[in-house]
């Protein structure tokens, strides 16, 4: 039985080396098994020609609450690949939340579904990115990853 804890230490072990999400102010909000939720404020410096936060940084966003979420087994566990919508834009500090839900689990292949929202000032949500992720476990504790 997967505990909190195990998702906890594996989200831990897993971050602390994630110098990527670091880099863009990714924090962790929640971690659970087969669960997880990232947020982040989009800097000016992460917005492309049209003043929209950079795609391809929300879907980095999206990528690391799936991270987390598959990993938090305690197994090491990477993308076989992914696929992501954009429904709407997100600009210059805008505050983003990505929570990642597991759909399936078979042996060492997962299945996940990410929804990146926009939080509004007064608390709303806007859904602007819909992301599915594909996870292959390596088969390694990730205890054993420790530095």
């Amino acid at each position: 039985m997967v505990n909190v804890d195990v998702a906890r230490d594996s989200a831990a072990v897993m971050l602390a080396g994630d110098a990527a999400s670091r880099s863009l102010g990714i924090a962790l909000e929640h971690v659970g098994p087969g669960t997880a939720e990232v947020s982040m404020t989009v800097r000016p410096d992460m917005t492309n020609g049209w003043d929209l936060c950079h795609g391809g940084l929300i879907a980095a966003l999206a990528d690391t609450a799936f991270a987390v979420a598959c990993n938090s087994y305690g197994e090491v566990t990477v993308a076989a690949g992914f696929d992501i919508t954009f429904l709407e834009p997100a600009r210059s500090g805008d505050r983003l939340r990505a929570q990642a839900v597991e759909r399936a689990r078979r042996g060492r292949s997962g299945l996940y579904d990410v929804t990146v929202v926009r939080i509004a000032d007064q608390g709303d949500e806007v859904v602007i990115a819909e992301f599915r992720g594909r996870s292959r476990s390596l088969g390694r504790p990730i205890a054993e990853q420790r530095p």
